[in-house]
């Protein structure tokens, strides 16, 4: 596969998603389907109540078309079933997002799904796929990164991989939370697992999907970059953490997902310091959790904050590539 197909297919994403989204925002403005913001939020945050969410749906809709029009036009061989899992996953938990949204915006409340509602159909979606991969005879041991160490799990990889799928879709929801973050941070991360898939691993589909989502991702960014005309929501947060999870999988590098994901890992971690802290001894380690909200308490310019995590995205992104390149 060469280089080539790679920038048609990101270009082809971005394209998709930029001339959908001045169909699309205008549409869910005049359904009213705004983003609610909570009250406890950075006081700064509340003008920014109204603004068109649900912008997931242009993400989703340029991966879907993208990846299968690159797909079935450039594959040398058959097409096999990794294609249609890592559309199964997107799909799968853009929809449970995609609930969470709408009851939200008909609701006119920050609640949307309860969080056992929302897990249940994380766990689904997990299951379907574990029985998926197992049916293909996938394997089920686990390399170290950097190394030629591997362990098989056996039937525990079942558990291992409801854990990575279901704990990636809620961190990289965390992330979430500022115009732009997600979309830039996300962007990078897939490109990385898109690099890995294309040059090590030799994965067709893997790479023109992980690239897929970076076109649409930067397409989206557009609209989404500070201030932003449109947020993501759910839709896309849920979908983007299911997809890069089983990217991590498919291409047997499910530990250099917490490197390369090393935004979203830090962000889940400041969530839950703060929560244990808070229960045990009364005190909150953090301004405000998830880290992001830190910073801008802290005085931070929201565009500050963004660019900040977005080269310590790079970064991450950047060790997890030599990591597995030079290293291994």
């Amino acid at each position: 596969m060469s280089q080539t197909i790679l920038l048609i297919t990101m270009a082809v994403s971005f394209l998709i998603s930029v001339l959908i989204s001045p169909i699309l925002i205008p549409f869910l403005r005049r359904l009213k389907f705004g983003q609610s913001i909570r009250e406890e939020g950075p006081e700064s945050h509340q003008k920014k109540a109204g603004t068109p969410t649900m912008g997931g749906l242009m993400i989703i809709i340029s991966v879907v078309i993208t990846a299968l029009f690159m797909v079935y036009k450039f594959k040398p061989a058959p097409v096999n079933f990794e294609i249609f899992l890592v559309l199964f996953v997107l799909v799968g938990y853009g929809l449970i997002g995609f609930l969470d949204d709408i009851i939200k915006i008909l609701k006119k409340r920050n609640l949307g799904l309860t969080s056992k509602q929302k897990m249940i159909g994380q766990i689904i979606i997990a299951v379907v796929v574990y029985f998926i991969l197992r049916e293909h005879g996938f394997p089920t041991y686990i390399g170290i990164p950097g190394t030629d160490f591997q362990f098989d799990l056996g039937i525990w990889y079942a558990a291992f991989l409801l854990f990575m799928l279901v704990g990636s879709s809620n961190a990289v929801n965390l992330t979430d939370g500022l115009d732009g973050l997600l979309a830039g941070t996300a962007a990078v991360a897939f490109g990385a697992f898109g690099i890995l898939a294309w040059g090590g691993n030799l994965q067709f589909e893997v790479a023109i999907f992980s690239l897929a989502i970076v076109g649409a991702l930067l397409g989206f960014l557009v609209f989404n970059a500070h201030p932003a005309k449109v947020f993501m929501g759910d839709t896309g947060s849920l979908a983007l953490g299911g997809a890069i999870a089983i990217i991590a999988i498919l291409t047997k590098l499910e530990l250099l997902l917490i490197i390369i994901g090393g935004v979203f890992v830090l962000e889940t971690l400041s969530v839950i310091i703060q929560v244990i802290s808070f229960k045990t001894t009364g005190k909150r380690v953090f301004k405000m959790s998830p880290l992001h909200h830190h910073y801008e308490l802290k005085g931070w310019s929201e565009w500050r904050v963004v660019a900040t995590f977005w080269v310590i995205g790079i970064l991450f992104a950047a060790l997890g590539i030599y990591i597995e390149v030079w290293l291994s």
